[in-house]
């Protein structure tokens, strides 16, 4: 019962990851799992994992948000199992996409990460895609660790604004 449970879980977050022409999170697809309390946080992330391991899904760093995109294998296994999934479910998480859709979209399409770079600076990487179409994709140095998650996270509230600061000037 506990292995056809887990295996539900994993399910769930391939099915997810099917459902989108985009990432998603891996705290947006906790948010799902937990507001619709089908697991905890702690037997999620092990779900998380073991999928990773198993090349299901692609995880990807990008400064404080861990990207989850469905692979090949992956949907494969879904299409496999997908009859597995019970409507009910199937229905919570379209909803759930349906009703968040632009603000899942957004949060993943806003970029930013830092890192140190071999002057001993800090740099920003700075990006704003819609679908994979790259709008803008910036490096700004900066000389302190702080400055560099403080860019980072500015971005991440700003970055409207910024782009169309920079394409009013420049168009």
């Amino acid at each position: 019962m506990i292995e056809d449970t887990f295996m539900l879980y994993k399910l769930i977050v391939l099915y997810m990851l099917g459902r989108v022409s985009f990432p998603l999170t891996n705290a947006q697809v906790c948010d799902f799992m937990l507001e619709h309390s089908y697991t905890d946080y702690m037997t999620l992330q092990k779900v998380l994992a073991e999928l990773s391991e198993a090349n299901l899904i692609l995880t990807s760093k990008h400064h404080n948000r861990t990207q989850l995109t469905l692979t090949k294998e992956g949907a494969e296994t879904l299409r496999f199992f997908d009859n597995r999934i019970g409507e009910a479910i199937r229905q919570d998480i379209d909803n759930f996409l349906k009703e968040k859709e632009f603000t899942l979209r957004n949060e993943v399409s806003i970029l930013a990460d830092y890192y140190k770079s071999t002057s001993g600076e800090y740099e920003a990487r700075l990006v704003a895609k819609d679908r994979d179409i790259t709008l803008i994709d910036m490096t700004l140095s900066v000389p302190t660790l702080d400055l560099a998650i403080s860019v980072c996270d500015n971005w991440q509230a700003k970055n409207q604004e910024v782009y169309q600061f920079i394409t009013s000037r420049l168009f």
